[in-house]
C-alpha cells in the first residue's frame, strides 16, 4: 500500500523539527545528527568515535529529551563489572532475602562512554543487551523498555591501556561515525551558546513520543526499493570480500569485509533515509550517502594494508567507483 502525501510531509516535518532541536542545542553536529536519527529509526546502535569534549554526552541527553524518555551514561572503566551495567543481587537484612538493584542499563538511551576502556566481559555484557533486548540477572530475565538505544564512544588516539571491540562486537553497530572538530563559526556559536556562567543549560522540548518512532519504523518498512537497486546493494556488500572482489590491488588490503548484517542494515538506512527525505522510494543516493558508516568498521584490513598505511576510508571509495550504479 503506497504511502500517503499528507503522511510523507508530517514526518518530514517531524524530523525536521527534531534535527532543529537538536541543533539548536549542539552546534557543529550536523553530520552526526542525521546517522543518529536513522539509527534510532531502524533500531541500531552507534558507534561515535572522536575526541574529549566535542558533545557527545550533551547530543544523547537532548535527544533523550526530544523523545522524552529515560537517559543513563556509564563511564567505562578496566575496573568495571558486568553487574555494574546489568545490575545484581543484593541481601536485604530487614526482608531477610535477596533483592534485584537494577543497573544503568535499565534505560532507553545509554551513552556508554569509551566503550574500549572496559574488559571484554562488560563489552560482552553491553552487545548482549543490544542484540538481544534483554537483560539476566541471578537467573531472572527481564525485557528492556523500548526503545533501548546504545550510544558507544571511544577515543581513536589515546589507546593505551584499552581492550578493542572484536570484529564480531563491532558488527551490531549500525554505523560507526567520526566526530570531527567544529568550523571556527561553529565554535564560536557553541561560546555564544553555552559560555554563560548564570545561564541554565536549556532542556531540549520534546518533539516526539516512542511510540512515534514505532510508526516511522513501520512505515520506513513500506518504502519502496527496486530489484536493481537491492542488486547494488548487495554487490557493493559482497565488494567489500576478498573472495568476491575482481580488483587484485583492493583485494590484498583486505582481511575481512562486510557480513550478510551489513547489507540489511544498508537496506534499512536506504529506507529510512528516503523517508526522512519526503519520498516514498529509494534512489541510489540514499544507498551511497551511508555506505561509509555502514560498513567502515565492518571492513578488517590485510598487513599489507598496514604495513602500507592504506585506510578504511581509501578502500570503502574505492569499492564505491568500482561498483555500477544502476
Amino acid at each position: 500500500m503506497p504511502i500517503s502525501e499528507s503522511t510523507l510531509k508530517e514526518i518530514n516535518q517531524t524530523l525536521t523539527n527534531l534535527k532543529v532541536e537538536l541543533s539548536q542545542e549542539i552546534s557543529g553536529m550536523s553530520s552526526v545528527i542525521d546517522p543518529i536519527i536513522i539509527a534510532l529509526i531502524a533500531r541500531g546502535h552507534v558507534l561515535l568515535e572522536g575526541m574529549p569534549g566535542l558533545a557527545k554526552t550533551l547530543l544523547a541527553k537532548s535527544l533523550a529529551n526530544c523523545i522524552d524518555v529515560k537517559f543513563s551514561r556509564v563511564q567505562f572503566t578496566p575496573d568495571l563489572l558486568p553487574a555494574d551495567l546489568t545490575g545484581t543481587n543484593i541481601f536485604n537484612p530487614k526482608s531477610v532475602s535477596f533483592e534485584i538493584k537494577k543497573g544503568p542499563i535499565f534505560t532507553n538511551i545509554l551513552l556508554a562512554d569509551e566503550i574500549n576502556r572496559a574488559p571484554a566481559k562488560v563489552q560482552s555484557a553491553l552487545l548482549q543487551c543490544m542484540e538481544e533486548k534483554q537483560v539476566t540477572i541471578a537467573e531472572t530475565t527481564f525485557d528492556l523498555e523500548f526503545p533501548f538505544f546504545v550510544i558507544a564512544t571511544q577515543n581513536p588516539i589515546d589507546q593505551d591501556g584499552t581492550y578493542p571491540l572484536p570484529e564480531a562486537q563491532l558488527d551490531r553497530f549500525l554505523f560507526k561515525v567520526s566526530v570531527d572538530y567544529p568550523s571556527e563559526d561553529e565554535e564560536l556559536k557553541i561560546l555564544n551558546l553555552h559560555g554563560n556562567l548564570q545561564l541554565k543549560p536549556k532542556k531540549s522540548r520534546k518533539v516526539l513520543a516512542p511510540k512515534d518512532l514505532n510508526k516511522l519504523s513501520e512505515t520506513a518498512d513500506e518504502i519502496f526499493i527496486d530489484v536493481k537497486l537491492e542488486q547494488y546493494i548487495v554487490r557493493l556488500i559482497r565488494n567489500t570480500r576478498p573472495d568476491s572482489i575482481k580488483d587484485s590491488d583492493l583485494k590484498q588490503y583486505i582481511k575481512h569485509g562486510a557480513s550478510p548484517r551489513a547489507s540489511l542494515a544498508l537496506l534499512k538506512i536506504a529506507k529510512i533515509n528516503a523517508l526522512t527525505e519526503g519520498r516514498d522510494f529509494v534512489i541510489p543516493e540514499d544507498i551511497i550517502k551511508y555506505f561509509s558508516a555502514t560498513v567502515n568498521h565492518r571492513i578488517h584490513l590485510s598487513l599489507d594494508a598496514i604495513t602500507e598505511d592504506v585506510s578504511v576510508e581509501s578502500l570503502i571509495k574505492r569499492v564505491l567507483t568500482s561498483t555500477e550504479v544502476p
